[in-house]
């Protein structure tokens, strides 16, 4: 009975499923490489932890979350307008937000299961948000010629020990070429402030046209 709810439910909005082939997990392409990057770093941050499932459950909801949180486009063509596209929006139609925690110490020895959880939900958004960024900026050095920022341009800003969820974006307000004409540094604005930082602390965002 619930099979044939859900057979027509998939007739009615014209769902149709496109499987991988077995042992082929490369065909799926970016969400693999997602799947590879939320292994590798869950297993680096549980360790030999025990855990119970409701507490594993817990870890890979907050975990989830955070891999859906990341900026994917920007929305508008605008400059003026700093929304950006998440997988968050295609699964509850807007961003994906979450209540700031304090950071949890590595000192403690004995802590209750909801620090020890906030602990390495920390741990994963910290080593997973640092190689997610470091992938966005192109290892083109030397040889190709990158395009420079421009004033407009909407960026990621990496920012050490940002909370879960927080991605610091800034619009590019003012260019600082050397006399070879490449920008290596540029003037950003955020929400709260402007701030001077080089390319190398900077991801742009593509414009979704």
């Amino acid at each position: 009975m619930k099979e044939d709810a859900v057979h027509q439910f998939m007739v009615t909005d014209n769902i149709t499923f496109h499987f991988n082939p077995p042992s082929a997990p490369h065909f799926g392409g970016i969400w693999e490489a997602t799947v590879k990057s939320f292994k590798f770093h869950l297993n680096r941050v549980v360790g030999v932890t025990s855990l119970t499932f409701e507490e594993l459950s817990t870890l890979s909801s907050q975990i989830e979350v955070c891999l859906n949180s990341r900026p994917l486009c920007v929305l508008s063509s605008s400059p003026d307008d700093p929304c950006v596209l998440t997988p968050g929006h295609f699964l509850i139609g807007k961003a994906l937000t979450a209540i700031p925690q304090a950071t949890v110490p590595d000192d403690l020895r004995h802590c209750d299961s909801w620090r020890l959880l906030t602990r390495m939900t920390q741990h994963f958004w910290n080593r997973w948000s640092s190689e997610y960024l470091t992938l966005l900026q192109s290892r083109s050095k030397w040889r190709i010629i990158r395009k420079n920022l421009d004033i407009g341009d909407l960026v990621l800003i990496k920012h050490d020990n940002s909370p879960p969820l927080q991605w610091k974006l800034g619009k590019v307000t003012e260019t600082f070429p050397g006399k070879d004409n490449k920008v290596r540094v540029v003037k950003v604005k955020t929400q709260t402030s402007e701030l001077v930082r080089p390319i190398a602390k900077l991801c742009p965002l593509p414009i979704n046209t």
